[in-house]
């Protein structure tokens, strides 16, 4: 048993001389590497768990994968690109608003489900004890799949326009990672809040799209005047999303000015997302 369990449900099963108390692997500021290896096969059945019930019952399964970011594209492509005539920086139009919209997609979606972890295993918390922060990471983890795919859609476009390798691309994984640990590090803090908090979850998605437009998605982030480009990197996701770019399509040489300021706040919310979720995580059984 674990340090939240329900006491109450306990005590009508039997004498508290039946059960026994598991304390935490450590203080708030542990982050206990060692348990969560330990638990390693349980987080891989959250992770396969997830996948498949996304797309069960669904007609066209994990094309969605595909047609989300794909059609987001259509539609940047059509009323930024075209219609309200915002630079490409030379590039095509699709490959442009395709190269940001599939690491987008990806952190949104992992970031609303990292959200929801801890409220929509309620019951597995209420009963057993292991790691609360598997939750979170399996959320993260469960969108590779989905980034994958829709990746395989972006390599098509760059043999379609016939766009060259770049030295850059070597920096893809890095950018994966940075991205990952962004929608971990937000999704710590929103997790244990949402937990106390249920109108967290309706504030996400307002969160989100508030972002996306904060994010260089629909425009390079070269329309931010220099003096303060520095300081828009502080929004993690615009070196993610300019350095997918800057990977798969060439130039924009002050693109490590960006992932520097994003990489360095993802390391503090990640720091201190991880203290403030484990000096949460022993009450979530009283209140989910």
């Amino acid at each position: 048993m674990g340090p939240d369990v329900d006491r109450q449900s306990l005590s009508r099963e039997g004498s508290p001389a039946c059960w026994t108390e598991i304390p935490p692997a450590g203080g708030s500021l542990r982050l206990g590497l060692g348990e969560l290896w330990a638990y390693r096969e349980l987080l891989y059945f959250f992770v396969w768990r997830d996948v498949k019930v996304r797309y069960k019952q669904t007609a066209i399964g994990v094309g969605w994968a595909v047609i989300q970011p794909f059609l987001m594209m259509v539609v940047f492509a059509l009323f930024f690109g075209r219609l309200a005539g915002l630079s490409t920086e030379g590039h095509p139009k699709a490959l442009f608003y395709l190269a940001a919209l599939v690491p987008w997609t990806y952190f949104a979606n992992a970031l609303g489900q990292a959200t929801q972890s801890v409220v929509e295993n309620q019951r597995v918390i209420t009963k057993v004890y292991f790691p609360r922060l598997t939750l979170p990471i399996s959320a993260v983890l469960n969108g590779l799949p989905d980034l994958f795919l829709s990746f395989l859609v972006l390599v098509g476009l760059l043999l379609h326009y016939r766009v060259p390798p770049t030295a850059a691309l070597a920096a893809l994984p890095a950018l994966v990672l940075l991205a990952m640990a962004t929608a971990l590090a937000v999704g710590l803090w929103l997790s244990a809040l949402n937990a106390i908090y249920r109108d967290v979850r309706y504030t996400v998605p307002f969160l989100i799209q508030l972002w996306l437009f904060a994010s260089p998605i629909a425009y390079s982030s070269r329309v931010v005047p220099e003096e303060w480009r520095t300081l828009y990197g502080l929004n993690p996701m615009a070196g993610v999303v300019e350095g997918f770019r800057w990977a798969l399509l060439g130039g924009q040489s002050e693109v490590p000015e960006l992932l520097w300021a994003s990489t360095g706040v993802v390391l503090l919310l990640l720091a201190g997302g991880l203290a403030f979720f484990r000096r949460m995580e022993r009450g979530f059984a009283d209140v989910v």
